[in-house]
């Protein structure tokens, strides 16, 4: 994109770690890089377009703990190269310790979904679903499609529907099945509002014009990561 004359990019980091090497060479040859939705991992980006990630799950967990407080869980966190994941575990967490620390909750298994992805979803849940014989009381997923996922395993043994599941991002497939009884809570992002706020970050930053309301955020903050600088 840059030798065809890019001047601003707005990229969708599926590894945040990976893709900061990149950037951070164009960043040298005076390209503006937004990343958009997920945090690509660099001091060097111009800018991070993104939702409260950490509120959106501490919503996920009200949506389960509203109907279960006490019991066993089950923790299907995102894809480990995606931060977006750690952000959604940090929000869960800040519900869930208490209740940990409490004797209230027991987390009985603990699985990050690579990519993000439902068939990942179901075979880590039939795993799950083996070394506990199914006595757990709910699943904290981090997204509709791991949440799916993970139902189509549990449906089997005829639990969908009965042990409370989260998800987010209001998909139709979500929606649908919370209609049907099966997924619990889903958390809706307007896209319609973060889209075009990016747009428009993109055009005043090939302006060299200041973007109102931008704040500076710690990269260790914001990856939950010590070691990371900037």
């Amino acid at each position: 994109m840059v030798t065809q004359g890019a001047k601003i990019i707005i990229a969708v980091a599926e590894d945040g770690d990976s893709l900061a090497t990149a950037v951070d060479e164009v960043a040298k040859k005076g390209v503006k890089v937004i990343a958009y939705d997920r945090l690509i991992k660099t001091p060097n980006i111009a800018a991070y377009v993104s939702f409260d990630n950490v509120d959106v799950c501490r919503n996920q967990d009200k949506g389960v703990i509203a109907k279960v407080a006490k019991g066993n869980f089950v923790l299907l966190g995102g894809s480990p190269t995606d931060n977006n994941a750690i952000l959604f575990r940090a929000g869960q967490m800040e519900v869930l310790q208490p209740l940990i620390d409490s004797g209230d909750i027991k987390i009985v298994a603990d699985q990050w979904v690579e990519n993000w992805d439902p068939a990942n979803a179901k075979k880590l849940m039939e795993n799950i679903l083996t070394s506990t014989k199914g006595k757990f009381d709910a699943v904290v997923a981090s997204n509709d499609g791991t949440a799916l996922g993970a139902l189509e395993a549990m449906k089997v043994k005829g639990m969908a529907g009965k042990v409370p599941i989260s998800g987010q991002d209001a998909t139709e497939a979500g929606c649908n099945s919370i209609a049907r009884g099966e997924l619990t809570v889903t958390v809706f992002k307007d896209d319609r509002l973060l889209t075009p706020l990016a747009c428009e970050m993109a055009i005043k930053l090939a302006k060299k014009e200041a973007i109102p309301g931008l704040k500076n955020f710690k990269l260790a903050d914001l990856t939950l990561d010590s070691s990371k600088t900037g």
